[in-house]
């Protein structure tokens, strides 16, 4: 296969802050495998989150690194309990020798965190009850539960108006507030992900292989089935990997793509995948 194009980390890099939404997986130390976990979408699953958690904490190699998906909120449950968890999980993780850099554990951004940040923002929306409306039929009501509300209580608020939405998305921050470290996460999580050799290109769900990665947008969130007509390599990546699938269909290789979606959150299995950095499956982890 050919050496891939180095335009990718151009194009990101060139544009300054734009860094800090796209984390370079770094070339590991000398003597390093550098493996990357991927952890596919979660959508409120504790129990199996943690079960995933134990099996990789045995698993794990010095120089791996770990890549989250999106899609923590949403469908399930505890929704709450798992930002925890992987805060829990991130500070062990950083804590094995040798060294580990911030960027060695990644959190990317899904459908339903991109929601929850414009929901926090509704009072601002044109038509605030079809943007709840449409938000709601995506999975967002356990979010809302988890935080102390629910539904009801945003259909009232939009027939109170700007004001009303205003009030009721500032109770709602204020929830968040209270679970520690749960705000900074949600505001720190990030676009995509790829290694310094641009061998590998982590997603959430979709993209657009028309694009460059800076300009993917909302397609990153909003355009699976886009995702499932890759069939060649995308700007000299070998694989892109995606955590959330819309039809859940569990551990699904192609020579370009590797989908990690069993359904979590609406009684399937949680997957993580490990991968080299040429993009090659070493070990996968099923709950």
């Amino acid at each position: 296969m050919a050496a891939p194009s180095h335009s990718t980390t151009t194009q990101v890099r060139s544009r300054g802050n734009v860094d800090q939404f796209y984390p370079v997986l770094r070339k590991p130390a000398p003597g390093k495998n550098g493996r990357i976990w991927a952890v596919g979408a979660i959508h409120g699953e504790i129990y199996k989150l943690e079960k995933l958690h134990d099996a990789i904490a045995t698993r794990l190699k010095p120089g791996d690194c770990m890549v989250y998906l999106g899609n923590y909120m949403g469908f399930g449950n505890d929704v709450t309990e798992v930002l925890t968890e992987i805060l829990r999980f991130r500070c062990w993780f950083m804590a094995q020798p040798p060294y580990v850099h911030e960027d060695d554990f990644v959190m990317l951004r899904g459908a339903q965190e991109e929601m929850f940040q414009k929901l926090l923002q509704i009072q601002f929306a044109a038509r605030p009850q079809d943007l709840l409306d449409w938000m709601l039929h995506r999975g967002l009501e356990a979010t809302l539960l988890a935080y102390g509300t629910d539904a009801a209580e945003g259909y009232k608020a939009a027939k109170e108006g700007t004001l009303g939405l205003t009030y009721w998305t500032t109770d709602i921050r204020r929830r968040l507030k209270s679970h520690a470290g749960q705000e900074i996460l949600i505001t720190k999580l990030k676009r995509a992900a790829f290694t310094e050799e641009e061998t590998v290109l982590f997603v959430a769900a979709g993209l657009d292989n028309t694009k460059p990665l800076q300009g993917q947008a909302d397609a990153l969130w909003w355009a699976p089935r886009s995702f499932e007509a890759i069939n060649e390599p995308y700007r000299g990546f070998r694989k892109i990997v995606r955590g959330y699938d819309p039809d859940h269909r569990g551990l699904i290789e192609t020579d370009y793509t590797v989908s990690l979606d069993g359904g979590a959150g609406r009684g399937g299995t949680l997957i993580a995948a490990c991968l080299t950095r040429e993009g090659a499956l070493e070990d996968v982890v099923t709950v």
